[in-house]
């Protein structure tokens, strides 16, 4: 069931939000400052091209102070945007009961692209 998901994810979308994630990440991977960001752009690439099956947990060494200060300049410099993206989009297709499952997945992509700082997927 998760390949499926996946492939009609991937037809319908899933392959141009990957693609952006995955530009984002390279274009912020050229600034020394950027790298840390851009490495969290290529995490929720990946999520964005395989959503099903994906897990997100949280790491156990995930509560220092460096990951909440991350978080909160990923929030301010656009992180709240993206989040709100997969918010409004996840809304969208669980207008109609086919659209719940991707409509779910953009939602756990919601959780992901707000704070992906101290998050792993699995």
């Amino acid at each position: 069931m998760n390949f499926l998901g996946n492939l009609i994810w991937i037809i319908f979308g899933g392959f141009f939000i990957f693609l952006e994630y995955l530009v984002g990440g390279l274009v912020l991977c050229l600034t020394i400052v950027g790298i840390p960001f851009g490495i969290q752009l290529f995490k929720l690439a990946v999520a964005a091209l395989v959503p099903f099956g994906t897990v997100v947990t949280n790491r156990p060494s995930s509560t220092g102070c460096l990951y909440t200060l991350m978080n909160i300049l990923w929030i301010v410099f656009g992180g709240i945007w993206v989040a709100l993206t997969h918010l409004v989009f996840g809304l969208l297709l669980c207008i109609t009961i086919i659209g719940i499952p991707f409509g779910r997945q953009h939602f756990k992509l919601m959780g992901l692209a707000f704070t992906p700082f101290g998050k792993a997927l699995n």
